[in-house]
């Protein structure tokens, strides 16, 4: 009689690292979009690729959108940094006025 037992060995899996599965995750992914998109990753001859003709009206106003975007957000993080600014303040007349108290 065989042994049974060599035959039906599990073979176990290596472990791996956080980092080594976050590069493994990643790597997986950007394989998996490329694939999707019907690209290998490989470069093609520019005869071959095909552009999509957009008109000039439509992208102006996509980047007049990002543009007055870019303008409020300038806007808002202004108005945070004072505001930030204004509680750092308090905290540090806080601390101040423990300190005295002890």
């Amino acid at each position: 009689m065989k042994n049974r037992k060599s035959n039906n060995k599990r073979k176990s899996a290596k472990r791996m690292t956080v980092k080594q599965l976050r590069r493994f995750v990643v790597a997986e992914s950007k394989r998996l979009k490329l694939q999707e998109q019907g690209l290998t990753g490989k470069p093609q001859p520019t005869e071959k690729v095909k552009a999509e003709e957009v008109d000039a009206a439509d992208q102006a106003g996509t980047l007049e959108k990002d543009i007055d975007h870019a303008k409020a957000l300038k806007i808002q993080e202004r108005r945070l940094r004072k505001k930030l600014r204004q509680i750092i303040e308090a905290q540090d007349d806080l601390k101040r006025k423990i300190v005295k108290k002890l």
